[in-house]
């Protein structure tokens, strides 16, 4: 699956649990940036079986 960001065309690895909006599956870069907001939570996507 890819990263759902805007013109990313990276590989998602983390699930983003954002509690003003809807979860989303991004790449690792990504993560680390949308993670530092307040409420935040990023879970490693361990395998194809977490994915939605």
């Amino acid at each position: 699956m890819e990263c759902t960001e805007t013109d990313c065309a990276s590989t998602a690895t983390v699930r983003l649990h954002v509690p003003w909006a809807d979860d989303r599956v991004v790449c690792a870069a990504h993560a680390r940036v949308l993670a530092r907001r307040d409420g935040v939570v990023a879970d490693p996507i361990a395998d194809d079986d977490e994915w939605p």
